[in-house]
């Protein structure tokens, strides 16, 4: 191979023994040139930007390495080739399958690595034999965690056998009230039968814990992230939510600054795991602006897990204050919302109306009408005992009794899912009784 045509490649070994062993096995190669020992993951993804390299040798335990490092390999013309302890392992080989990674080497037959390096990267994404064991197949059986078989079981009566929907609560900036209506939401599902998944994914302060009474440091959504790199959370997604409150919840990050923890489509994964358990409820953050530097630093922008949750949401519940600050971020939110999502319709919920204001719930309207396709429009009372007493107990504001702020939270539940009207009705009948 001629000098002009030598393949590129980047090793990260995250400090495996078979490292120096790969190393020397690829310098021996005429045809192959190490342009780089990466120290882990980051410092892999910002190198392939470059545009230099042509393949990957990878470490299949390098922390933070899941399908979304791979596919910014490929991305970027990067074909991934993943160095195994023992190529005949069913845990390692269906590891390998989720990542999306068809080029595999045998730990103990590194004699050969130069050569799969020169296949990968003439064949891109071809399905190879991994030097000295079988090959992994694209169609190589996966593994399936305790509790996993529940993922496909619907729960309670509001949802369909296994089909749940996602509601996505956003606001603007200010704190218009968007954990409390999520909240609020939540528990009225419950309480009409179902067991909702509450998703915390606001990387700027979520709140949903704090609001439930839960104190632990122990962030549900770190957890879930982790397993997400790892392939795994399918299997674990049960077990790393918290049943609180008639709700199942996943917490959010205990400090702002964790964000970074969370890889790209980890929040998608766990949208789309939850909706087969049943009804999801996500709270969201407020900034919708997207990370240019995201890309060559090699990981998501901040706001990546609001524009995920946003791009999946089956309802989208866009909630501002009413008084005159909290309109102007509304309407102005609304636009950027559009921008994001398209002309897709939303349900605008105008939180803490109270009549000192002066202005009457069609002076409002008005207000808000024209920046948006909104499906429906709603009013929640400035119930400040109610949310007080919700938030004082750790409870939902379903579960400490009847108020103006649960009542009007109800008929946003009804717009939602029309079809849990009539089991709404049914609970009011009983209540009457």
């Amino acid at each position: 191979m001629e000098p002009s045509h030598r393949t590129c490649v980047l090793v990260l070994g995250a400090g495996a023994g078979w490292e120096s062993t790969a190393l020397k096995a690829l310098s021996d190669n005429r045809g192959v040139v190490v342009l780089k020992r990466c120290v882990d993951v980051t410092d892999l993804l910002a190198a392939v930007t470059m545009g230099q390299a042509h393949v990957a040798v990878l470490a299949l335990d390098a922390p933070g390495l899941d399908s979304a490092a791979i596919d910014h390999l490929r991305l970027h013309q990067v074909e991934p080739v993943v160095v195994l302890a023992d190529a005949g392992r069913e845990d390692l080989r269906a590891r390998v399958h989720r990542l999306g990674v068809t080029h595999c080497a045998d730990e103990s037959h590194l004699s050969a690595l130069a050569d799969l390096v020169v296949t990968a990267a003439r064949e891109p994404g071809a399905l190879t034999r991994p030097a000295g064991g079988d090959h992994p197949g694209r169609d190589a059986p996966g593994t399936v965690g305790p509790g996993a078989a529940e993922l496909s079981e619907g729960v309670g009566p509001m949802m369909g056998p296994g089909r749940g929907r996602s509601v996505v609560v956003w606001g603007p900036t200010g704190g218009p009230g968007r954990t409390t209506v999520a909240l609020g939401l939540a528990g009225e599902m419950a309480r009409r039968g179902a067991a909702p998944l509450v998703l915390d994914v606001d990387p700027w302060g979520g709140s949903v814990g704090q609001h439930l009474g839960v104190l632990e440091e122990v962030s549900g959504l770190l957890a879930c992230a982790r397993a997400h790199v790892a392939g795994d959370l399918h299997g674990s997604y049960l077990q790393l939510q918290r049943r609180v409150a008639g709700l199942r919840v996943v917490t959010g990050l205990p400090r702002a600054d964790r964000w970074v923890e969370i890889r790209a489509g980890a929040v998608e994964e766990l949208i789309a795991l939850g909706k087969r358990q049943g009804e999801v409820v996500v709270d969201t953050g407020f900034a919708l602006e997207p990370d240019p530097a995201a890309e060559h630093a090699g990981r998501a922008g901040r706001n990546s897990m609001t524009l995920e949750a946003l791009g999946v949401a089956d309802e989208l519940v866009v909630v501002g204050a009413a008084d005159p600050v909290g309109l102007a971020r509304l309407a102005r939110g609304l636009v950027e919302l559009r921008e994001v999502t398209g002309d897709r319709a939303v349900h605008v919920v105008v939180n803490r109306m109270r009549g000192s204001l002066g202005w009457s719930e069609k002076d409002v309207a008005a207000m808000v009408s024209g920046f948006a396709d909104i499906a429906s429009l709603y009013f929640l009372p400035d119930d400040r005992a109610a949310a007080d007493r919700a938030l004082v107990a750790g409870r939902t504001l379903a579960e400490t009794g009847d108020s103006p702020l649960a009542r009007a939270l109800a008929q946003v539940v009804d717009a939602l899912h029309p079809t849990s009207a009539r089991a709404r009705k049914g609970l009011l009948r009983g209540r009457n009784r």
